[in-house]
């Protein structure tokens, strides 16, 4: 089945648009796509971001791994460093602090018509990223590549299967989804 949709082009965009349209829908109706949802979430008095990622980190953790089973979905991981992490970090922190978007959520909302994610926020991704492409080769050797750790999922390097991990990982995001609700956060 994955192969066939690898091997058709025109099906692999009709597919991540339709997954990228229901995305948005989903982020717009959790509400996450509202400017001052965000920024209740960075004051510490909103926690409906926290919720909507717990639920999706969940759901996708569980899902991928599920789907793997019968052949249906294969994870792919890549190797990583700190230094693109900090680097990233950094980018995805100054624009957040900027504008108070993060890429999905931007999208979302310049998709609703909020003018400030419209006219701000998507020119400054494409700015943004054509500086990032520009600097490059001048980072990747420097500083992207420092710190440079494999691409092991947690539990290859607890070297265990993926179930007790997955088990305990949703325990505990239970656990605070739990408390959120019961504090009224």
């Amino acid at each position: 089945m994955l192969e066939k949709v690898h091997s058709k082009r025109p099906l692999q965009l009709l597919l991540g648009m339709a997954i990228g349209f229901c995305f948005g829908f989903l982020l717009q109706k959790g509400g996450v796509t509202r400017y001052d949802v965000i920024m209740g979430q960075l004051l510490l008095q909103d926690w409906t971001v926290v919720k909507v990622i717990l639920t999706a980190i969940l759901t996708g953790m569980i899902g991928i791994y599920l789907l793997s089973i019968p052949g249906l979905a294969r994870l792919h991981t890549w190797s990583g460093s700190f230094g693109s992490t900090v680097i990233g970090g950094l980018i995805f922190g100054i624009g957040f602090a900027i504008l108070g978007y993060c890429p999905g959520t931007l999208a979302g909302a310049a998709g609703q018509g909020s003018l400030n994610a419209l006219i701000g926020g998507v020119p400054g991704m494409v700015i943004g990223a054509g500086i990032y492409a520009a600097i490059y080769p001048k980072l990747v050797d420097r500083v992207l590549k420092l710190g440079e750790f494999d691409k092991e999922t947690i539990p290859q390097m607890l070297g265990v299967t993926p179930w007790p991990v997955i088990a305990l990982v949703t325990l505990v995001i239970l656990v605070i989804l739990g408390i959120l609700e019961l504090t009224g956060a």
